[in-house]
């Protein structure tokens, strides 16, 4: 039985468009990965240099350094659970925190991170740009 081109072209076509998807939203996920392994291992300096310039002045307030504040914020973290990327712009889905990133001619930055969706409105984040 001959089975017709298109039956075969579909599914490799999905099965390719998956895959590039999720090859250009592996360099996102490995900066989320590498802030928070900067976090949890108190290298407060090494995870605002994965921070957009603009979210690292936002924690340099009230006299505290960028490297100490992100120490202390309730950056929960988790797994990755889905990864999407639109442009120059990303967002990763942890099992405990959501995290979006803006692309760089250097690489992927995270603007914001410890957010919390809710409902209709905005994200509410610890970081942010």
């Amino acid at each position: 039985m001959k089975i017709p081109s298109t039956m075969v072209a579909v599914p490799v076509l999905v099965a390719c468009l998956t895959g590039c998807a999720a090859a250009t939203a592996a360099p996102a996920e490995q900066t989320v990965r590498r802030f928070y392994l900067a976090v949890e291992s108190g290298q407060g300096q090494r995870a605002c240099s994965l921070l957009t310039p603009e979210a690292a002045e936002s924690l340099s307030t009230g006299g505290q350094t960028c490297a100490t504040a992100v120490l202390g914020l309730d950056l929960p973290g988790g797994r990755t659970q889905a990864a999407e990327v639109w442009g120059d712009e990303a967002q990763v889905r942890l099992t405990r925190d959501t995290v979006f990133l803006h692309r760089f001619p250097q690489g992927w930055l995270v603007r914001g991170a410890g957010c919390r969706p809710r409902g209709e409105r905005p994200y509410r984040c610890e970081v942010e740009a």
